[in-house]
């Protein structure tokens, strides 16, 4: 059990986060069997703050060398797909918003331009 009480799950080789992500990627396979939606993925990744170096010197060669000072940041969305008009839809299962969902969110917004879907 995780530290929000989910239990995980694995269904055909799959691992999923709650029983509750599982349902709905089962609802989201069968709208996809209908052509209702198309290019249905898991567990996409959105960078929405880009890795951060800092030069710290040049090799002998001439060419800098750069230490990295701050990871990329990322959302990774439970499911990604788009409609019949090619519009992109990112979903999330949640229970519990925390407040780091909440920054990511209001980033995925600013960033990508992309709502996300709370399930």
């Amino acid at each position: 059990m995780s530290k929000y009480r989910n239990r995980k799950i694995t269904r055909d080789g799959d691992t999923f986060d709650s029983v509750k992500e599982y349902r709905r990627w089962c609802e989201l396979k069968l709208l996809e069997r209908a052509g209702e939606i198309h290019d249905l993925q898991r567990q996409v990744k959105f960078e929405l703050i880009p890795a951060q170096y800092e030069t710290t010197g040049f090799s002998p060669t001439g060419k800098a060398i750069k230490k990295c000072v701050e990871r990329s940041c990322v959302y990774v969305a439970d499911f990604a797909y788009k409609d019949e008009y090619g519009e992109q839809y990112v979903e999330d299962t949640k229970g519990l918003k925390t407040k780091d969902y909440i920054i990511k969110r209001k980033l995925m917004r600013w960033v990508h331009g992309i709502g996300i879907k709370e399930v």
